[in-house]
Formats: structure tokens, sequence, C-alpha cells
């Protein structure tokens, strides 16, 4: 360490006592490498307060002494987001002894949780009042709040809900100079000027460091209902989702993949079977959800709903799931998807992008053609939140082969897709954020906007101690 930090981590120690800092090399070292294991930074410590006031005093001392702080919560960043610099030069704030559920209001449908609350503590805790939160991700055992706000994490849910952004409803958080912003009020009208909530929320800890938040709930699901769809193409999908929504607001999954994504599943992943008895070039997952008994029971409205799509031809076959177990197999089919691809088709660049929704299917299928052309041999395919416009395009080495492929090949590959996207006025991250995966490609694409970036980091953090070297 550096004599700065190390004199940070003996101010904080003598203030906090020793549960504050961490110093042992061996207990650093999990939290030093990125979820997927791209990236691997050094830190001499690991700062962790219990309270807000304490993560201010630390952030205080931190900037007086020129001290770069990482935030940091469950370590689940798929881009590097929350890896600390190479060099050392941060010390790693961890969040996660703030992990206290301060109340769940039923009458307001509202939660005010810590930042180190994991998403999954969360979903048990308001369902016990009969509520849920309406955000899940494959992470959940693992993400917390303070990182799914940081990176306005999104899901399968974000075609009714929204994404983060969306769901929370104040923030509390600390200033790179150790001032606290409290956003937790709940005020519905609040006209004073630029809202660092929204700032903040999917800043990656750059502008400030998120302590609590305000979340909204929503009704426990009473009952849900999955269908399982064959159509022709990714337009067939879109038509059907419109088509759908035109009847109801009740659907909170709307999947799609190619046929060569639901058999490499079926291949590879032991106890699936294909929901339906034919082949067909693209298949889609519907979930239905009814909050209460009076409701229409959601299977029941999936068949008056497809009914009709089915004899216009624009769903060629569908099955609707009997059980709760049906509907989990056909969850589990989806997300089994990243798994089994890489099991069957070996190594591939991975691209978490969207486009506009009414533009989402004929990327889908332009977008591969032109990689393909461009990369002959490659195979290039993309599945995901259709109803959001949230692709997970994916190339494939192919006949072009070789275990160097990915060092070869990947980085022009990714140009070439990061191109398309904005070309068909998309974004080169969906849901996973910039971090450190995505920072060059994001100077190169959008020079202007990283400008602005730049301005509000340099306004908000002069001394550039909030998680340097990412997003900007």
């Amino acid at each position: 360490m550096t004599p700065a930090q190390q004199s940070l981590v003996e101010e904080i120690r003598s203030r906090f006592g020793d549960r504050a800092t961490l110093t042992d090399p061996q207990a650093i070292e999990p939290w030093l490498t990125d979820w997927r294991g791209r990236w691997t930074g050094r830190a001499g410590a690991i700062l962790q307060p219990s309270t807000t006031e304490e993560a201010a005093a630390i952030v205080k001392s931190a900037a007086g002494l020129g001290v770069a702080l990482l935030a940091q919560g469950g370590n689940t960043s798929m881009v590097g987001g929350a890896t600390p610099p190479g060099d050392g030069s941060a010390l790693i704030l961890s969040l996660r002894r703030m992990n206290r559920i301060r109340s769940i209001g039923k009458a307001a449908m509202r939660a005010e949780v810590e930042a180190g609350v994991v998403l999954q503590t969360l979903h048990e805790a308001v369902a016990a009042q009969g509520l849920r939160f309406p955000l899940t991700l494959g992470a959940k055992g693992s993400a917390t709040v303070g990182g799914l706000i940081s990176t306005n994490a999104g899901g399968t849910q974000v075609l009714r809900f929204g994404p983060m952004r969306s769901l929370v409803d104040g923030i509390e958080a600390v200033l790179p100079d150790g001032t606290i912003h409290d956003g937790l009020s709940g005020l519905k009208k609040d006209n004073r000027g630029y809202s660092l909530d929204q700032l903040l929320i999917g800043a990656e800890g750059t502008l400030g460091i998120v302590t609590a938040a305000r979340l909204k709930l929503v009704p426990a699901i009473h009952s849900r209902a999955v269908a399982w769809l064959g159509v022709s193409s990714p337009q067939a999908a879109l038509d059907t989702l419109r088509a759908l929504e035109l009847e109801t607001d009740r659907i909170e999954g709307f999947e799609i993949l190619p046929e060569e994504s639901l058999e490499a599943v079926l291949s590879h992943i032991p106890g699936t079977r294909a929901p339906l008895e034919a082949k067909h070039p693209w298949h889609v997952l519907v979930e239905a959800t009814a909050d209460s008994a009076d409701a229409e029971d959601p299977a029941d409205l999936l068949a008056r709903l497809l009914a009709p799509l089915v004899e216009r031809g624009l769903v060629a076959d569908a099955a609707i799931s009997t059980s709760e177990a049906q509907a989990e197999a056909f969850w589990r089919i989806r997300d089994s998807l990243s798994e089994a691809e890489r099991a069957t088709f070996g190594p591939a660049t991975q691209h978490d992008i969207s486009v506009p929704v009414d533009a989402m299917p004929s990327f889908m299928v332009e977008a591969a053609a032109a990689v393909e052309q461009a990369f002959p041999g490659s195979i290039a395919s993309g599945f995901g939140h259709l109803g959001d416009g949230n692709i997970h395009f994916h190339v494939r080495a192919g006949k072009r082969g070789g275990a160097d492929w990915l060092q070869r090949e990947g980085p022009d590959v990714t140009r070439l897709v990061h191109d398309l996207v904005t070309s068909a006025g998309g974004s080169i991250s969906a849901e996973h954020g910039i971090g450190i995966m995505k920072k060059d490609e994001l100077e190169r694409l959008s020079p202007d906007r990283v400008r602005m970036l730049r301005s509000i980091k340099h306004a908000l953090d002069p001394k550039g101690i909030m998680n340097p070297g990412k997003l900007v």
C-alpha cells in the first residue's frame, strides 16, 4: 500500500474497529477478480463500513488523502466494473456489511434497503409480506442492491416493470467529498434542479457510492403460466407481442431464441425436452401472471389470446404450461442457453446490446448475415428480451476455428457488431454496463457522449477517486 492508503486504513481501524478494515491478502484475494474471470486487479485493503455515516467518514478521509476507492457489493459485474485497478492504486470499499432491510411498507408498496442487501434476500423478505420486487436475474443469490442500481440492471421482467431505473423511488448515497445525499423521502414531485438519484443510477460507482435505496414493490404473483411458441421469424414474434399487448398488460416475459440454440440446450442439459413436437426456425417464451384469485387464470388468458394468432398463422404452434413444474421447465431452457451454447459451439464473442424494439427483428437477421459475410465460416445468432430490444448477440468461430480465435479475431468481430448496433440507433451495453470491457469502444463510437459524461464526472468527482478506470 502507498503511505496515503496505509494512513487511511489505520485511521478507519482506529475509528471504527478491526471489522472495518481487511488487510489479509488471502481474505482479499477472492474479491480481486471479476465474475467472468477476465480481469484481476490489486488492492491492499478492503474497507467495510457498517453504516452510511461510517461510509461517509471513509470517503471524506479518502478524499483528503487522495486515495481512490472502488465500491463493491456482490462482485457480479459482467464487464469488470467492480474489479480494482491492476496497479493497486485503489482500495475496495465493500458495502456487504450494510445489509439491513430498514423497512417494508405494505401500504406504500415500498421497501427501504441498504446497498449490501442481496437480491434473493430482498425477494424472500418482501414475499413474506405478500409482495415482490419485480426484478430478477441469474446472479440473484450474490448480486446486491447497490450494484444493481449502479449498473441499472435489467433481467427478464423489464417488459412490464422496466429496468432498475424504473424501480428506484429514491437513493441515499455518499458523494466523492463525503457529503451524504439523502433522497429517500419518496417525494412524488421535486423540481429542485438536476436529479442526483438518476445520475447515480447506472453510473457504475464513478459519481458516488450508493448506500441505501427506496424501492418500488408490486403484489406477489398469485398464479402464472408460460407458453412456448414456434414462429417463422423474429418479425412474427414481434407481431405476436404487439397483438398480445393490445389485449392485456399482464405479459411479464417475452423471450426469443433460434432453433439452433434450443437444440444446443436439448443436447447438453440433462432432463430438458422440446416443448413442441415439430421444429421451428424461431421460438418464443411468453409468461403471463395474475396478482389475485379474481383475475383471469393466466393459462386461460394465454389460450384465449393465442388461439386467433394460431388460426391466422402468425404463431405456428403453441404449448401452454399446465403446472408450475412445466413452467419452470420452459424457463430452464431459456436460462441454460449460454451454458449450452458454450458447451456445444465452443468459444464465442458475446455482446450485450440493444436496438429499438421495432428494429430488433430485422437487426437479428441482417446483423447475423453481415457478420457471417465479413467472417466467412463464422456463425452468428442472437437471443434475448424481444420486448425491450435487448439482444445477447453471439458470434462463434465455426469453421474459422482455432484455440486462439477469440484473441485473434474477437476484437474485430466485436467492432463490427458494435458498428452495426450504432448504425441501427442502438446501444453497445443494454444491461451489463461499460466497466473496463467496453470503455474504449464507448469512446470510439460515442466521443461526444463520453465528453459529456467526463464533464459530469469532473464536476462531482474532481479528484477522480471514485472507481477509477471504469466507464469514462
